[in-house]
């Protein structure tokens, strides 16, 4: 990567392992052991990782799954519909579902999520998020749990991508 291409740190790694930590602890008292922890693939996948750990370390060793849903297609802007690439793998009926994505933005993937892991039985679904940017018109849902109230830029890292690129840099930045 050049000195050209490095995004602008908006989050370091210590502040999103603390944001985590915090985040985990609002959690840990509405989930139990028998909570399926259901991962929004591809972004969403290190904080998954990692609050999974954290509610661990706060008492709550939950189930892990994890949805594939697509929206992006490797392009800067959604394509205003959502495709499942991978359906879930454990059985939801009569559990409690923790969806866990990266990025909270148009909302679609978060509530196509939300829909399909209520339809797969899940007594409750619960979702939580990252980051939540600023939007300019109104989103079906809102997530349950926000680690970071993020600005309105574009933001690569942790997750989060550049058409593929940059999602294993350890902190959040912004390449506007």
């Amino acid at each position: 990567m050049t000195e050209l291409a490095r995004p602008e740190v908006l989050i370091s790694e210590q502040e999103i392992a603390e944001r985590v930590e915090a985040l985990a602890r609002q959690i840990a008292p509405r989930i139990d052991d028998d909570t399926v922890a259901v991962c929004l693939l591809t972004g969403g996948l290190w904080f998954a990782a990692d609050l999974t750990r954290a509610l661990w370390k706060v008492g709550r060793n939950v189930r892990f799954d994890a949805l594939w849903l697509a929206s992006y297609h490797d392009e800067r802007k959604s394509t205003g519909r959502c495709e499942v690439r991978a359906d879930l793998q454990r059985p939801l009926v009569g559990r409690r579902a923790l969806v866990v994505d990266d990025v909270f933005d148009t909302g679609l993937s978060l509530s196509e999520a939300a829909r399909l892991v209520k339809d797969a039985g899940a007594s409750e679904v619960l979702t939580a998020v990252f980051a939540r940017k600023p939007w300019p018109t109104s989103r079906g849902m809102e997530p349950d749990f926000v680690a970071w109230e993020a600005p309105a830029r574009y933001l690569v890292g942790y997750g989060l991508d550049d058409e593929g690129k940059s999602r294993g840099l350890p902190y959040i930045g912004a390449l506007d």
